[in-house]
């Protein structure tokens, strides 16, 4: 026969409903009758059933999460430290690629998430309408990108801080001519490069230095473009002895192509990306180190924490440490080149 949660209950000598938090993880139940029920349901062979719990609680057990890129390295590192966080806590994920226009427009005009997801973890920054959209759905919110948004979560870093450590390194080394390859062509309703490019611009206007928009090129933040950037800084009458990239995939791109015209790193040019990729210690990247998957992983528990406690305020802005990671990318210009 099928054991039924009354049956762990009666066996346990505790409620149907304490038994079901217990096996759900929910607060209200203290660790040693958690155990034990725990304990009980194991060994009368009890499986909780997710379609029954999901009509007692009224859940999907279902969590959506948007996405702009899911190949991208750092989306893709975030969902992966997310969904660790809410396959423990016994939730699904149901994934919403919108990397196209269309496919954006379609979502935030139809909104298939209604009723089908206890939360949403986005990873792309609405507009003021699509917000509104999100809001309307009525669970909690929570997102890795952009600043304070009523209503969301919001887990990130502070990107002008980190690139102005990142240009003003360089401008400490000694580089006055320092291109800067940027993500310009993100997606859509991007803070990111904005922010970064705020900080260059902010570091060079400090330490005396005229800005060039020669000096600028954007790289879209994929490696290709960040190898097209690299080409077109370097066909540049007067080339940049040093170049911040907004990412560590477009600063790899430059290596290589760096590489490809025989210029060596750091003696003829300095190169300093942002975020710590995977790669970037294998490279010997000097960089902006952010907590990436940290990032992931906090946005989901503050998800799960406003699920367990409906009715809390919703968490505000919580920024992530980062550091300059130095490494070898970088030197003093060479004498011997442009200045």
């Amino acid at each position: 026969m099928t054991v039924s949660i009354t049956d762990v209950a009666s066996a346990a000598g505790v409620s149907a409903s304490t038994v079901s938090r217990a096996l759900r993880g929910r607060p209200g139940v203290s660790d040693e009758v958690r155990e034990h029920i725990t304990a009980v349901a194991a060994s009368l062979g009890y499986t909780a059933s997710r379609s029954a719990s999901s009509l007692a609680s009224g859940r999907t057990y279902t969590i959506g999460v948007l996405a702009p890129f899911v190949g991208r390295w750092f989306f893709g590192t975030v969902l992966d430290a997310a969904e660790k966080v809410f396959s423990a806590g016994g939730y699904d994920v149901l994934l919403y690629n919108l990397g196209t226009p269309e496919a954006r427009k379609r979502f935030f005009t139809k909104l298939p998430a209604r009723k089908r997801v206890d939360a949403v973890l986005s990873l792309l920054i609405p507009d003021e309408e699509e917000a509104a959209a999100l809001r309307s759905l009525g669970v909690p919110l929570a997102t890795t990108v952009g600043g304070p948004r009523e209503g969301f979560a919001v887990v990130g870093i502070d990107d002008h801080a980190g690139a102005t450590s990142a240009v003003r390194h360089l401008v400490n080394l000694g580089h006055r001519r320092i291109g800067m390859i940027s993500g310009a062509s993100g997606p859509l309703h991007w803070t990111t490069p904005v922010q970064r490019r705020q900080a260059y611009l902010d570091v060079l206007a400090d330490a005396g230095i005229g800005h060039d928009p020669s000096l600028e090129v954007d790289g879209g933040y994929t490696v290709e473009g960040g190898e097209r950037a690299m080409t077109e800084l370097l066909a540049n009458s007067r080339p940049p002895t040093a170049v911040f990239a907004q990412s560590d995939e477009m600063a790899m791109g430059a290596l290589r192509v760096l590489r490809r015209h025989r210029l060596r790193v750091p003696d003829d040019v300095s190169v300093v990306g942002f975020d710590d990729h995977e790669l970037a210690e294998v490279v010997g990247l000097t960089t902006v180190a952010q907590p990436v998957a940290r990032q992931g992983a906090e946005a989901a528990r503050l998800l799960l924490e406003q699920l367990d406690r409906p009715g809390t305020e919703t968490p505000g802005h919580v920024r992530m440490p980062i550091r300059l990671e130095l490494r070898e990318t970088t030197a003093p210009p060479n004498p011997r080149g442009p200045q």
